[in-house]
């Protein structure tokens, strides 16, 4: 058996931000994994692909990597938060051995959940029944289950999602499977955080596709945004979602297993009938170099980097806040919240009613005390 090969991280800095460095001889399984599974991003002058160190997760890659290659994070050691080390000296042996009760992951499968949330469901339970390997699930109580999720945050600094995670896939067996009443385990969740949405001008949206002189790129960028799009749906659209006569895309069973419609802009579709002459694609709208094959997450994360540079863009722009300005620009020409939510696929529409927080329809309208004060002193 071929011996596995090395991975090795390393902080630098590139465009003046953090970001992780991923270094390794060249090894097309590892480029394919990185494509397919991370948002690495290549860059020419580092000579290595790089993940921005907000957006990195050691045990993740740890746990990607860990059939293909060895990971050696020894210099990130001193330099890194001290939650991100203490996540890798987890034991997950245990799992291997533990049989999920009866009808668990049938369940999971039966009620239709993503394959992700299966696989993190699995795994956070077995943790659960490990825990707890001398005690009959069942006997189990919400205090002690809460010990339990307190004993992860101390010992384990786990995040507010992989909390809330642990609680969905413990509630899933006692409230789901076993029947029992939900005030019967009231477990204790943690407080919401409430994070705006960052979001583009219209200006700087315009010079974001005036800096993309690659028309599927282009196409690419125009879609997220006028369409509000996640970027898993851009990547599952097929050309026959695209309804030109009635100027809609339609969103195929996208997240929470709905269907919607969204927008479709005249100038846009225009783009996409000369991309569609010219590219051919015969299964997604929008594919890599090989013909059926879906184009990359990463892919998308690069093309809108290297346009928001060209674009004279200093923060850094994710694919999501284009969906977020698309929402905030309707909000700030008048559209009802009810068609953006709609527009947006949000099931509630206190998940929409956030955009109004970043909105200058309303703030601009305020006079600021400080005009005043200027104006009364000459």
């Amino acid at each position: 058996m071929p011996e596995r090969p090395n991975i090795i991280l390393r902080k630098g800095n590139y465009k003046n931000k953090n970001v992780i460095r991923i270094e390794f001889p060249f090894n097309v399984q590892i480029n394919d994994v990185l494509r397919k599974n991370t948002t690495a991003t290549w860059s020419k002058s580092l000579g290595c692909w790089f993940i921005w160190e907000e957006d990195f997760d050691l045990h993740f890659f740890f746990e990607t990597f860990r059939d293909t290659a060895f990971v050696d994070y020894s210099s990130l050691k001193i330099l890194s938060k001290p939650n991100i080390t203490e996540k890798i000296r987890r034991d997950y042996s245990h799992r291997k051995n533990i049989q999920l009760p009866k009808g668990y992951l049938e369940l999971l499968k039966q009620k239709r959940y993503s394959e992700n949330t299966i696989k993190t469901y699995s795994a956070y339970f077995k943790d659960f029944i490990h825990y707890f390997n001398e005690v009959e699930l069942d006997k189990i109580d919400s205090e002690e289950i809460n010990a339990y999720i307190l004993s992860l945050i101390k010992e384990w600094n786990i995040s507010f999602s992989e909390q809330n995670q642990r609680i969905n896939s413990i509630k899933f067996y006692y409230e789901l499977l076993r029947g029992k009443k939900k005030e019967y385990f009231k477990l204790r969740r943690p407080l919401k955080k409430v994070s705006l949405p960052k979001v583009l001008s219209k200006e700087e949206i315009r010079q974001l596709l005036l800096n993309t002189e690659n028309l599927k790129h282009r196409c690419i960028l125009s879609l997220l945004y006028s369409a509000g799009l996640r970027r898993n749906e851009l990547l599952n659209l097929k050309p026959t979602d695209i309804i030109s006569n009635r100027k809609q895309i339609r969103i195929s069973q996208s997240k929470g297993k709905k269907d919607r419609y969204t927008l479709l802009s005249e100038p846009l579709l225009y783009d996409l009938r000369i991309y569609f002459k010219e590219y051919r694609p015969s299964i997604w709208l929008f594919e890599g170099n090989q013909p059926g094959k879906q184009y990359s997450p990463a892919s998308i994360s690069r093309i809108l980097d290297k346009a928001a540079t060209k674009a004279g863009i200093r923060r850094r722009v994710t694919p999501h806040m284009l969906r977020h300005s698309f929402a905030t620009h309707l909000l700030e020409q008048g559209t009802d919240l009810r068609f953006i939510q709609e527009l947006l696929g949000h099931s509630s529409s206190k998940t929409t009613e956030i955009y109004t927080h970043v909105s200058n329809k309303n703030l601009g309208q305020i006079k600021n005390p400080l005009d005043d004060i200027y104006n009364n002193s000459t």
